[in-house]
């Protein structure tokens, strides 16, 4: 009879082993498809923060272009700045001015 509950209290421990065993795989799948999906998204978090960077830096230069653009806007608004800009640049005289053009010290 000791026999018999030596045989019984070990398949009821190999049972336990086997539920146990089982239980270490299931929770240690779940903590693996945790660690994957909180590594992935850490990683998604990073490169999207570089990306806001690179965005926030784009949004400065196209600020400080518009507000160039402005200006220019501004001036050309202004028909003595026209005036004066088409004089130098296309050499446009006005009536009764003589152009002279002097050669640059470069060339």
């Amino acid at each position: 009879m000791a026999k018999s509950k030596n045989t019984r209290k070990s398949k009821i421990s190999k049972k336990a082993k086997l539920r146990i065993l089982l239980f270490f795989i299931i929770f240690g799948g779940i903590i693996g498809s945790l660690s994957y999906s909180f590594f992935s998204n850490v990683n998604k978090i990073v490169s999207i923060k570089k990306e806001k960077q690179v965005l926030n830096d784009r949004i400065e230069e196209l600020t400080d272009e518009e507000k160039v653009l402005n200006s220019d806007i501004k001036k050309l608004e202004d028909p003595e700045y026209v005036a004066r800009y088409a004089r130098e640049k296309y050499l446009y005289s006005k009536d009764g001015e003589l152009i002279i053009r002097i050669p640059d010290e470069d060339n």
